[in-house]
């Protein structure tokens, strides 16, 4: 199971990276309209992976209850629960160009602290 999240976290934390220098990149109306299924294909892969990484992650957690008391383990599960709603674009319309322009550096921070986190497991 942990082989299974560690490949998730590869996947659903990777996008997080991949898609703002890839959405950046297009100059031409050619390279954006390759780009667009481009990014679409990786969202779905990052979603996969992002929904793959809670279950194995809580699995994880099933099979070694002890983890629950670990600090870096509930930080990690509140850190996702809180960027899923922006990841997945659920925020109301107004904030939506909001979340846009701030998505990226927040989410790569986020992404930075959770992979710090499931590694260093410094709590």
């Amino acid at each position: 199971m942990l082989v299974i999240h560690i490949i998730a976290a590869a996947c659903g934390l990777g996008a997080t990276f991949a898609l703002p220098v890839l959405m950046g990149l297009p100059k031409t109306v050619s390279q954006a309209r390759f780009a667009k299924p481009v990014s679409t294909g990786i969202e779905k892969i990052a979603k996969i992976g992002s929904l793959t990484l809670l279950v194995t992650g809580l699995g994880l957690g099933a099979l070694h209850p002890f983890l629950f008391t670990q600090i870096w383990f509930i930080a990690s599960l509140v850190i996702y629960i809180l960027v899923q709603p922006i990841v997945a674009g659920i925020l109301p319309e107004r904030y939506k160009r909001i979340g846009k322009q701030m998505a990226p550096s927040v989410m790569n921070a986020f992404a930075i602290i959770l992979i710090i986190l499931m590694t260093l497991k410094p709590f």
